[in-house]
């Protein structure tokens, strides 16, 4: 409860920061524009992660910095309106991440942008290198096919018999395809039979499911905008079809995944406001140097497991950063 009244007394500041107040103001504050991929309910704490820190670091919302924070709600054609927005609102810098990275450098290409986790933005050539990332971008990555196997290796060893995997990921998200070329091998290589769902917006996800019920023994879902902000669906009919689940976010897991293991993306969201510090110093994105992941998080939701008849081993448990009980 008290991570939620946070929450929403960080964002309460930047949403009673309002237009009128915010363009009076403009000539003296710069004005950071935050589209988050997702839902509040979805996306909202990594949100309060990033206005935190940007507090900590002088930029307070309604004094030193307007704030304007948009949902984009698992909608991909959200992520241009919300884009082309911020270009009329004349926005210093925007903070997003995911599958509305692309969308977003195509409709404000004029403007700083600072991506919160991009999956392989090297290999998808959001960035010239890493080290100097050329252009009005940069950012932190989340490099996920580098732990896919990891994933899939703690995924197996709660689920030993495993012998059916279902992969599900956006087709729309060239590193969920990277991640689940990557996976598709590594479980092939083992014996393992492989199911693939893509799925392109959130009512493919039902008939998705259609074609798996029945024909795999757990699920490995890909990260993406569209996966997070639908993981309640997502889980519900896992829990119909009786599969196990692993995902990359602690969010998918609070809300009745199986497992995670992942980036901490709190921690992703507050190096990000460092990024976007350095930007309204006057660093140039195309200098900043593009980050990767240090802290990994391994979640596992007992709830789930306990309603799936399984029996997480105690090795596993040991090293969860996180138990939810």
């Amino acid at each position: 409860m008290m991570r939620r009244r946070v929450f929403i007394s960080l964002l309460g500041g930047a949403a009673a920061w309002p237009v009128a107040a915010r363009a009076q103001q403009a000539a003296r504050v710069p004005i950071i524009g935050v589209l988050a991929g997702g839902t509040p309910s979805s996306h909202g704490q990594l949100v309060a992660a990033l206005l935190q820190r940007l507090r900590e670091l002088g930029w307070i919302e309604g004094r030193t910095a307007a704030i304007e924070v948009r949902w984009a709600e698992g909608r991909v054609e959200r992520f241009a309106e919300i884009a082309t927005e911020f270009s009329r609102l004349k926005v210093d810098v925007i903070v997003t991440s995911g599958l509305a990275v692309p969308a977003v450098r195509q409709a404000a290409s004029t403007i700083p942008i600072v991506f919160a986790g991009a999956s392989e933005p090297l290999a998808i050539g959001l960035v010239a290198s890493l080290a100097r990332p050329g252009g009005n971008i940069t950012g932190l990555s989340l490099q996920q096919t580098d732990y896919a196997g990891k994933r899939f290796e703690l995924f197996r060893e709660v689920l030993p018999e495993l012998r059916r995997l279902a992969i599900l990921g956006s087709v729309s998200a060239r590193g969920a395809m990277l991640e689940m070329s990557e996976v598709q091998a590594a479980a092939r290589a083992l014996g393992i039979e492989v199911l693939t769902a893509e799925i392109r917006r959130a009512e493919d996800i039902a008939p998705a499911f259609k074609t798996i019920a029945g024909r795999a023994d757990a699920l490995y879902v890909c990260p993406d905008g569209l996966v997070t902000a639908n993981s309640i669906r997502i889980n519900i009919l896992a829990a119909g079809a009786r599969l196990p689940t692993t995902y990359i976010f602690r969010e998918d897991v609070a809300a009745g995944g199986l497992m995670s293991y992942g980036p901490s993306f709190p921690h992703i969201y507050r190096r990000a406001a460092d990024l976007v510090d350095k930007v309204l110093r006057g660093a140039k994105p195309a200098d900043i140097p593009v980050e990767q992941p240090t802290k990994f998080d391994l979640v596992v939701n007992l709830i789930t497991a306990q309603g799936l008849g399984l029996t997480v081993p105690p090795t596993v448990l040991a090293r969860a950063d996180e138990v939810i009980e």
